[in-house]
């Protein structure tokens, strides 16, 4: 591509929170791809959607919690988020138990989001 052309990032968020390092390693991904201007879009599916949980508590565990970036994306752009709808309501969540905005999709529809992307990378 052309200099100065935003190439369409996706990252899609599997894992819990907390317990290993791909929540958070994934976050600072997005923030550093989102700071060269790219097109950044995240996805939230399994138990990646606990990440946008309000109200974590991390002390127990000793483990920063870091939920609270997720509010900062905005201020880099980072405006695209969704999240599978049958991986929340498996979870009992509802958007209303999220920290953020997200768009609600179905499983179907994220196939077509992802042939919309020219780099797909999973965490």
């Amino acid at each position: 591509m052309p200099e100065g052309i935003a190439k369409k990032f996706m990252f899609v968020n599997r894992t819990a929170p907390h317990g290993t390092v791909y929540a958070l390693e994934s976050l600072e991904v997005v923030l550093i791809t989102a700071a060269f201007d790219q097109d950044v879009s995240l996805v939230f599916i399994d138990d990646g959607v606990w990440q946008l949980k309000k109200g974590q508590q991390t002390k127990g565990i000793e483990t920063k919690n870091f939920s609270a970036t997720y509010r900062a994306l905005d201020g880099y752009d980072v405006e695209k988020l969704y999240v599978d709808r049958e991986s929340m309501e498996a979870r009992g969540l509802t958007e209303s138990d999220l920290i953020v905005a997200v768009t609600v999709i179905k499983a179907g529809e994220l196939g077509s989001l992802m042939a919309e992307q020219d780099v797909v990378l999973s965490f």
